[in-house]
């Protein structure tokens, strides 16, 4: 139930970039169970880069993430956005279409804030497992 909760909150933020970057378009939908379908798919990309992907982008980053103080991870999201775009459109034939870098990098800051405002309100990221010592 945790993953498709968290899938959800992606879905929604990937949604909200969409809808709030100018520069990020979906491509390849007309109707709306099309711009559903299309976002849904893009959330469980940008689900699957960001469990394998970025952290191998961030162990390689970590010199330049410490000596900018970590404001180079959002480098590093916008990036990942950049490949579940082209993941997206190559594979899917259906995903993002991002004009240049700074949409791209807003974009990502829109779905680090959606996420995490509603992880808080949601609270998946912050249940905890439970105890079975004795």
């Amino acid at each position: 139930m945790k993953t498709v909760v968290s899938w959800l909150i992606t879905s929604v933020a990937v949604a909200a970039a969409i809808w709030l970057v100018p520069g990020i378009n979906l491509v390849g939908s007309s109707s709306t169970l099309d711009i559903a379908l299309t976002t849904a798919i893009l959330a469980g990309i940008l689900a699957l880069l960001n469990t394998f992907i970025r952290p191998v982008l961030q162990v390689i980053s970590l010199p330049i993430t410490c000596l900018t103080l970590g404001i180079f991870s959002l480098v590093i999201n916008t990036i990942v956005l950049y490949l579940t775009a082209w993941i997206g459109n190559t594979i899917f034939n259906t995903g993002l279409e991002i004009t240049d870098f700074l949409s791209a990098f807003g974009a990502s800051i829109v779905i680090a804030i959606v996420c995490a405002i509603l992880n808080a309100i949601t609270g998946v990221k912050n249940e905890e497992k439970p105890n079975h010592s004795i």
